[in-house]
């Protein structure tokens, strides 16, 4: 790839809640800054602007912030800082911010995130943003979107192998396709299941067919995730898969009282990892490779390298997975983890088409 020359990258992911969609402004949470790094010469300043969950939401702001100290490790010329955002009307002075500020390499976080960033990027045409879970069709932007609709069938499959009540639900932050995305897989793979084994186990919270589900308009609030678990709970589901960042830990505050017999279903980060007091409610989590792609982006454009074009994570490419099941390795069935390891072959080799609409192309 060529190198460029006399060029500020501004990368910007956004996931939405959740993507490498890679927002302190306006008075909100302060700006962390990491030691080592002061924007001196032979410096390369990596900037992020988080979404409104902020770095330690234990999901896809924390798992963008991860990448970037993973870069700043592996180099020690990667300056890493970031500012936090309250709202979606924080989004465009946040990344304005930064561009004043000369960072070499800006990165949002979180999919609500690319209206903002299509707006400062024409602004300054001579910076490189780069925008994770959506598509922006600018010369100075790199996209980057992961296909969790594919992990999250593997997770609906399971989750319906291992319901014991024959329901088990699923619920939103907000009603965006990088939300959406996981809930359409995790239906379609819970079909799957029904049809493969002559079963009926239902599906609440979410119809891909109708595209009417539960939302918890918030990817902070945890007493509404606690709220929405219960009632599903009350309806009889006993695995719930969140995607709504913070919010999902009220889900897994929720289901770790019940002595296993409820679980929860995380998404975007390994729960085990970034939750590690609730893994024992954890029966797996749809992860997706944000932290690497940040890294790989961040340590790139360090070297000079040109962020062009789109990057796709898909299980083809390690970009998306399920993670462990931890805690739960003993109470999964041998038979059952064989055949989730099949659907995601059969995924990846095309026996098994995902017809979700929010996939990304």
């Amino acid at each position: 790839m060529r190198r460029v020359r006399g060029v500020r990258l501004v990368t910007v992911l956004a996931v939405g809640g959740l993507s490498l969609a890679l927002a302190a402004g306006c008075g909100k949470p302060p700006e962390k800054k990491a030691e080592g790094g002061s924007g001196s010469s032979g410096q390369y300043k990596a900037c992020m602007v988080t979404d409104t969950g902020g770095i330690d939401d234990h999901s896809f702001n924390a798992s963008a912030w991860q990448g970037m100290q993973d870069a700043k490790k592996d180099d020690s010329k990667v300056e890493i800082q970031n500012t936090q955002s309250s709202s979606e009307q924080d989004y465009e002075p946040n990344l304005t911010k930064f561009v004043n500020a000369k960072c070499d390499l800006v990165i949002g976080v979180g999919g609500l995130m690319s209206d903002a960033l299509t707006k400062v990027a024409k602004a300054n045409p001579k910076q490189k943003f780069a925008i994770i879970d959506a598509s922006v069709d600018l010369p100075n932007v790199y996209s980057m979107q992961f296909n969790t609709a594919q992990p999250a069938f593997q997770a609906g499959y399971l989750a319906a192998g291992m319901s014991k009540t024959g329901k088990v639900a699923t619920y939103g932050g907000v009603n965006i396709p990088p939300v959406t995305i996981y809930m359409d897989g995790f239906w379609e793979g819970v079909q799957y299941y029904n049809k493969a084994k002559h079963k009926n186990v239902q599906v609440l919270g979410w119809n891909e067919k109708s595209k009417k589900g539960v939302f918890a308009n918030s990817f902070t609030d945890q007493n509404k995730g606690q709220s929405l678990t219960k009632t599903f709970i009350s309806q009889g589901a006993d695995i719930i898969l969140p995607v709504a960042g913070g919010t999902a830990l009220g889900t897994a505050a929720t289901t770790v009282k019940s002595n296993g017999k409820q679980s929860t279903i995380f998404v975007d980060f390994d729960g085990c990892v970034s939750a590690k007091n609730y893994c024992s409610t954890f029966l797996t989590s749809v992860t997706k490779g944000i932290a690497a792609a940040v890294q790989k982006a961040v340590e790139g454009a360090q070297q000079g390298k040109a962020l062009t074009g789109s990057y796709i994570g898909d299980l083809s490419n390690d970009g998306v997975g399920l993670a462990p099941y931890h805690e739960w390795e003993s109470k999964v069935p041998a038979a059952l983890q064989k055949d989730v390891t099949q659907v995601g072959a059969d995924i990846k080799a095309g026996k098994i088409t995902i017809t979700s609409g929010a996939q990304p192309k």
